[in-house]
């Protein structure tokens, strides 16, 4: 009888077992994932995006854990104790990025010239932004974009981001994008400059006018498309993105502590001082180490804190902000720029 009581009790246990295992649970995540997907595949063709590109890019497609893994160890930092900030910038702004950088500009020869003149922003900075963001082109990520972009939907944490980026790769293959071609970060930039799909279709162009919009392959073509980024974000021509300025012992920075939330980056943008004239910066005994206006309206940025190298501001750093809401990143992109021009 105890024989048959302990069997029938292992029946059920087992079960529970078998409901709440590993393999069970990736099977219900893959079952959830591809139901989701429909989910994508008709919000696609409700925006008209046609059924040989929903079929092309969705065939097949599964749940990818390590996209999710990578999402949620992306490091968080202190708001209260930022990490040095020359640390980084010694990494990003290396001799090998400086020197590829220097060799792209000299290659570059008239097109150079041709940039500028077309979308106002030095190549300099546009060759920076290509440098920082995959080092020329030498890595671009591999993974599959519409699995990266629909696993990363389906996860939820910001859902509605990435399902717009889902569909409008949709939209890229319509466009006449090729599937080879869709590959890149796991969370879903991709090509030379690391553009998302809507950035993609708003922005990027032909750079060498062959009919075809190639920011993975096409130096042109990646160029044109960043400084046309820069363009649309508010470059001023002709105004850097700030120089290095020299402040005073004793200076009082609670005179120019902001007291306003910017409205998006508030951590950011908490960072930098209020926006005066270059002229006013003056009067307060800070003094530009370069060239700027003096009606040029600027803010005051330290770094690592008083003492450390400082640096006013302008809009254009703003631009770069737009690019990646970074002060390790803007600020890295806007000395790589001046070191490839040295």
């Amino acid at each position: 009888m105890s024989s048959l009581r302990r069997f029938k009790f292992a029946v059920p246990f087992a079960l529970v077992l078998a409901l709440f295992s590993p393999a069970s649970a990736q099977v219900d995540e893959e079952a959830g994932f591809q139901g989701y997907l429909q989910l994508l595949a008709a919000r696609a063709r409700s925006e008209g995006v046609s059924e040989r590109s929903i079929q092309a890019l969705t065939a097949g497609l599964a749940f990818n854990p390590k996209v999710i893994r990578l999402d949620r160890a992306q490091p968080g930092s202190d708001p209260g104790k930022p990490p040095a900030m020359w640390t980084y910038i010694r990494t990003h702004v290396d001799p090998a990025r400086i020197g590829g950088g220097r060799r792209e500009l000299a290659s570059l020869g008239a097109e150079a010239d041709r940039i500028e003149a077309e979308y106002g922003v030095p190549a300099k900075v546009v060759i920076a932004i290509w440098g920082h963001e995959t080092n020329y082109g030498s890595y671009k990520g591999d993974f599959d974009l519409a699995r990266s972009l629909a696993t990363l939907a389906y996860e939820g944490r910001r859902r509605e981001l990435f399902a717009d980026e889902f569909v409008a790769l949709l939209k890229m293959a319509d466009r006449g994008v090729p599937r080879q071609r869709m590959v890149g970060s796991w969370a879903g930039a991709f090509g030379n400059p690391q553009f998302l799909p809507t950035v993609y279709l708003r922005l990027a162009q032909d750079g060498n006018g062959d009919g075809d919009i190639d920011i993975w392959h096409s130096r042109s073509d990646t160029l044109a498309s960043i400084a046309n980024y820069f363009r649309d974000a508010g470059w001023r021509p002709g105004e850097p993105w700030g120089v290095r300025v020299s402040v005073p012992a004793g200076f009082d920075r609670n005179l120019v502590s902001p007291r306003l939330e910017a409205p998006s980056c508030a951590r950011v943008h908490a960072r930098h001082s209020l926006w005066r004239t270059v002229a006013e910066w003056k009067a307060m005994g800070i003094q530009p180490l370069a060239p700027l206006g003096d009606q040029t309206m600027a803010a005051l940025f330290e770094p690592d804190g008083p003492g450390t190298g400082a640096f006013l501001l302008t809009g254009n750093y703003r631009v770069i902000l737009q690019y990646n809401c970074s002060n390790y990143y803007a600020l890295s992109v806007g000395l790589l720029a001046d070191e490839i021009a040295r």
